[in-house]
């Protein structure tokens, strides 16, 4: 009896002992870990950062016109079209604004669309805040404010947080100025990039089966300045496809009216309105290249984008 008692108390003192290691050698390091939250590991510490909230401001410096209101043109990352639905606050706003503007028509609204340097660009700007001013931009003109007095810029600012939803409230500054009536500068600097555009339009040629446009950085600084020639001086766009001399002339013609409505669509997405667009297709008959070469071919089948 007194055998089968003290192996029991063995057994049992084994088991306390045991228990007392463990939380000696063991949980006090792991438990005291757990509660410290700067114990954890660097890439387990969540640096949160409080959503920018712009609020839709326009005020005149030189005049008696004020907007401000907490609403404003929200976009995703990575992104350039407004998301919907627009706030009927910033509705209402806007008619004052087209309002003051068309009394006022020295006056001119400069739009600045921000992005991070974390920010995939897929607009066919230079840069994502350009395609977002652009965007509001044609908000506007589609509510009544005169084109011609919205300028839009894009600027890098790494100060902007979206939420956890990854939505950016207001990426924007609006800016109004005054212009002086006898500075014809401006102006001036403003046809002479235009005729460039003229003179060396955009040209893109397309493989078999090419779903999609990348344009190289000159051509997206071409397409800032064909939207800014629009804009200013109410010209159109004109996108005209050509094709080589493959086939027959007449289903050529509609081969190259194809090509022509893929870039045109392309520009829509981008800001572009479709009523300053106009299609049209040359076909076979303007080649650019000799059409005995499969080179000289494929640069003849080509779509251009220029202003008229």
């Amino acid at each position: 009896m007194r055998k089968k008692t003290s192996y029991i108390l063995g057994i049992l003192l084994t088991i306390l002992i045991g228990t007392l290691l463990y939380i000696y050698l063991c949980c006090s390091e792991c438990c005291g870990k757990k509660e410290s939250g700067d114990n954890l590991p660097k890439e387990e510490q969540v640096d949160i950062k409080t959503a920018t909230k712009n609020a839709f401001l326009i005020s005149d410096a030189k005049g008696d016109f004020k907007i401000e209101i907490p609403d404003n043109f929200n976009f995703k990352t990575s992104d350039f079209s407004i998301l919907e639905p627009v706030s009927a606050n910033i509705d209402s706003e806007v008619l004052k604004l087209k309002d003051y503007l068309i009394s006022n028509p020295l006056k001119d609204l400069e739009i600045t669309g921000f992005y991070k340097s974390d920010e995939v660009n897929n607009s066919a700007y230079p840069n994502l805040g350009l395609a977002r001013a652009n965007a509001v931009k044609n908000y506007l003109v589609t509510h009544g404010v005169p084109a011609k007095q919205i300028d839009t810029f894009g600027k890098l600012n790494d100060d902007i947080n979206p939420d956890k939803a990854n939505m950016l409230f207001g990426p924007l500054q609006f800016n109004m100025i005054t212009l002086d009536a006898s500075d014809t500068s401006v102006l001036e600097a403003l046809e002479k990039e235009c005729d460039s555009v003229r003179k060396n339009p955009i040209v893109l040629h397309f493989k078999t089966g090419q779903a999609a446009i990348s344009l190289t950085s000159e051509q997206r600084q071409k397409i800032a300045a064909i939207s800014h020639c629009v804009d200013k001086l109410g010209v159109k766009v004109q996108v005209v496809g050509h094709t080589d001399k493959t086939g027959d002339a007449t289903q050529n013609i509609q081969l190259g009216l194809n090509r022509a409505d893929f870039a045109s669509k392309y520009l829509i997405a981008n800001g572009i309105l479709k009523d300053n667009i106009e299609v049209s297709s040359k076909g076979q008959s303007e080649p650019i290249a000799d059409n005995t070469t499969d080179e000289g071919k494929a640069q003849n089948r080509r779509t251009v984008i220029t202003i008229n």
